[in-house]
């Protein structure tokens, strides 16, 4: 039976982090449902552990019979950049019961601990959406389909997982956010759709670039609502590549920029953008998450790489882990503390768990 835990919120002031045009000026990088960095707290002074370099903010947690316990949080630096990549083995747990003045430790060999497929409560969805006015199918569909089939390689794995998808969508002059090819974890089949873009496939040479971000954000919102069903949590990405400014002047910059400020917090914001034309502060403005520019057309895969990067760094710095607390029916109430050490930084966060029921042989 899952039970949300809920503690005290944490806060932290993050700091604005710079880097090829922008990244998070907040904290929404997590999945917080409500204000601050998800649950948990600072942990206990007693432990002696220094204020650290990294920032665990849990999303959830829940036991399972005969004694599991399971922490799904987000790992990410002071400067709200995502920290991917770790395993079981740079965690430490702690625990400390009713009788205990202090934390124990808990050993990651005989706690079972482990670092679990976090698919089975989390689904991260991509949408990738392509301006295919007149100037980029006239000057760059070439290199937008190389830029963009390296893109769909770098995000999407290598197996296909039900929890992964991605969708590409376009635009132009007209009124609609057209579908290239719909939500799918299947590689093979984005990569066809990208293929077959022609330089026939738009009639209206125009740029709807409002008009794309606000259809997209809707969307995306349409997906968390979705993806979230079912006990699941669930985040999207909005990745926007344009040439060039709103042509169209069908919506204002303003409403755009309010749909993207407004938007749930699940939601992160990337902007692509190529050439002369385009006015940097306000794709910077709407890539909240973070933007890349390029120059030329022989530096688009690259800037495609580049954010390819974030949202891959940013969907793998979520962690489901699980370990076999000693704690025993009767025990009630515990506290629980995760500190993680990369070996260079470190961080900690302290949270509860209830060991009603709990008995041996947890696997």
């Amino acid at each position: 039976m899952k039970n949300l835990l809920k503690s005290l919120p944490l806060f932290l002031t993050l700091c604005l982090f710079i880097s090829c045009g922008n990244a998070d000026d907040d904290v929404t990088l997590d999945l917080d449902f409500g204000d601050g960095l998800g649950e948990g707290k600072p942990v206990d002074d007693c432990l002696g552990l220094d204020e650290g370099e990294l920032v665990l903010s849990i999303q959830d947690q829940f036991t399972t019979l005969p004694g599991k316990v399971s922490i799904f949080f987000r790992v990410s630096d002071t400067n709200g950049n995502p920290v991917s990549g770790l395993t079981a083995n740079q965690f430490t747990i702690y625990e400390q019961g009713r009788n205990d003045d202090c934390f124990n430790t808990i050993s990651t060999s005989e706690s079972f601990a482990r670092i679990s497929p976090n698919a089975q409560i989390f689904s991260n969805n991509t949408l990738l959406v392509l301006d295919l006015s007149n100037s980029v199918l006239a000057s760059s569909l070439d290199e937008l389909k190389v830029a963009t089939t390296s893109f769909v390689n770098s995000v999407m794995p290598a197996n296909e997982l039900e929890s992964t998808k991605m969708a590409i969508y376009w635009f132009d002059g007209e009124d609609e956010l057209h579908l290239l090819n719909p939500l799918t974890s299947s590689k093979q089949e984005l990569i066809t759709a990208i293929e077959g873009i022609s330089d026939t496939i738009s009639s209206d040479p125009s740029t709807d670039l409002y008009g794309a971000v606000i259809k997209s954000t809707d969307i995306a919102s349409e997906l968390i609502q979705q993806s979230t069903a079912g006990d699941k949590i669930g985040a999207a990405s909005v990745v926007i590549f344009t040439d060039g400014t709103d042509q169209a002047s069908r919506y204002t910059e303003s409403a755009a920029l309010e749909k993207v400020e407004e938007a749930n917090s699940n939601i992160s914001f990337f902007t692509i953008g190529l050439g002369a034309e385009i006015d940097t502060q306000v794709l910077e403005d709407i890539g909240k998450t973070f933007s890349v520019f390029a120059q030329n057309t022989a530096e688009l895969e690259q800037t495609f790489r580049d954010i390819s990067e974030k949202v891959s760094e940013r969907a793998n710095s979520f962690y489901l882990f699980e370990y076999c607390s000693p704690k025993r029916d009767g025990s009630g109430e515990n506290n629980l503390a995760i500190q993680v050490n990369t070996g260079t930084r470190q961080g900690a966060v302290q949270t509860k768990f209830s060991a009603n029921g709990f008995t041996g042989g947890c696997e």
